[in-house]
């Protein structure tokens, strides 16, 4: 059958679709881009916050439409199935299966009741159907998350934190690195707490050594550190590690103690800067990212200008900013004082107002080195390249480099390029590879 497939939300459900669509591909299935072309379309949701629940049932309901013409079946799953199962059922006929994230261990069982065929077979991770560019992929090294921020509704959908063993975890890497993959990001909603679940113990330190040593490998990037658990070990093995990238995404999320605990966090801003600090003085051009949310219940101008200092003083290369999100059953929907939406936007506007300087500061300091640029794409009419460097994470979450070359690239490849001119965000250069 044609299958049509729609991923939404973060890479961890993208990782979910890929071998999903891996697990159909074995099948002999065909994964098809087009909808209208389709005799069954998948979705795979996202249901973390109120925007991305919207933009789900959104989805949903405009691939409905395809049933007036070809579509056979429309199949929901995800994390919006996870929360919404009966809902979804009932409120949407349209929809032929909803297969929540509990039952995908029964994923090919649940199919072949809604399709015509067979699906004998598991999801295994050496089936994932890569996405993304070739040279580029996504290990998901856990899957949900213990901390129970009162804000997340992450728990709830997908429970506490599952790691896989190492060895698991390994046979994905050596199967990815063999077809192509040359920066390899792994990716939990708690890395630097992986292994604590199985193992007994914090195993981060030891798996990025055992991936280091892959030879097709030649970025690793580590996303979504907890400040609080990130060792002197983990450090070590970073800077030992030369493919593992000095990139730390640490989501702080405030700087004020009392917002801090009412938010379930761990740490404190003077935790961070000491952290902060030592990762500069052991690392050469680390690339430090954070992610704050304003408008959190009871937050007042006070915690949020202390908030504005604290990113004043650290000066992260990369921030990420949001106003707070009001989810169902988690602590934080009914706590008192509930930011005014007006209020929280105005605080977000200052904030990456204020992180927008920074990062024009930060770029400009690079005007004039040289730095290694992944190629990713070729802008034909314009006769110039775009790629991404080592402080910036893939799928727009950061800036890009573009830049122009007196020879033609391949796609894939790493590259030396000259800085000349700088954006807020993106870098512009030349590539000086003869």
């Amino acid at each position: 059958m044609k299958i049509g497939f729609v991923s939404l939300g973060c890479c961890k459900n993208l990782v979910d679709s890929e071998e999903i669509m891996g697990m159909l591909q074995a099948n002999g299935h065909q994964i098809i881009s087009n909808p209208a072309q389709a005799d069954v379309i998948i979705i795979n949701t996202c249901g973390f916050i109120e925007s991305a629940k919207e933009e789900s049932i959104s989805t949903i309901f405009e691939m409905a439409k395809y049933k007036e013409k070809n579509l056979k079946k429309l199949i929901v799953c995800g994390c919006l199935a996870q929360r919404y199962t009966q809902s979804l059922e009932e409120e949407i006929p349209e929809i032929d299966a909803v297969i929540p994230i509990r039952d995908y261990g029964q994923f090919a069982k649940r199919l072949e009741k809604v399709l015509d065929g067979s699906f004998d077979k598991n999801i295994e991770p050496d089936q994932r159907v890569l996405t993304s560019l070739p040279y580029r992929a996504y290990c998901k090294i856990s899957d949900g998350c213990s901390n129970h921020c009162t804000y997340c509704a992450i728990p709830l959908i997908r429970g506490d934190q599952r790691s896989k063993s190492i060895e698991e975890v390994m046979k994905e890497v050596r199967h990815l690195s063999s077809i192509g993959v040359k920066e390899l990001t792994l990716i939990a909603q708690d890395t630097t707490k992986y292994g604590l679940d199985n193992y007994g113990n914090l195993q981060l330190a030891h798996l990025i050594r055992e991936v280091n040593a892959v030879e097709e490998l030649h970025w690793i990037r580590i996303l979504y550190m907890y400040p609080d658990e990130i060792d002197d070990e983990l450090l070590v093995a970073m800077k030992e590690c030369d493919k593992v990238l000095p990139y730390f995404d640490i989501p702080m999320q405030h700087a004020n103690a009392r917002l801090l605990r009412a938010m379930n966090r761990r740490g404190t801003k003077e935790d961070v800067k000491a952290l902060v600090e030592k990762i500069r003085s052991m690392f050469d051009q680390p690339t430090l990212r954070t992610t704050m949310i304003v408008g959190f219940p009871g937050e007042t101008k006070e915690e949020f200008e202390e908030m504005v200092s604290f990113i004043q003083d650290i000066e992260w290369d990369r921030m990420g900013a949001f106003t707070y999100s009001k989810e169902e059953d988690t602590p934080a929907y009914s706590m008192d004082g509930q930011i005014d939406e007006e209020v929280a936007n105005r605080r977000l506007s200052k904030l990456m107002a204020i992180q927008e300087e920074i990062s024009r500061k930060k770029s400009q300091e690079k005007v004039g080195t040289v730095i290694e640029v992944l190629v990713e794409e070729k802008e034909a009419l314009k006769n110039r390249y775009r790629g991404r460097s080592k402080a910036d994470a893939p799928d727009e979450v950061d800036g890009q480099v573009i830049f122009t070359s007196d020879r033609e690239l391949e796609i894939g490849s790493f590259v030396s390029v000259e800085i000349t001119e700088a954006k807020t965000y993106d870098l512009i250069g030349i590539c000086r590879e003869s």
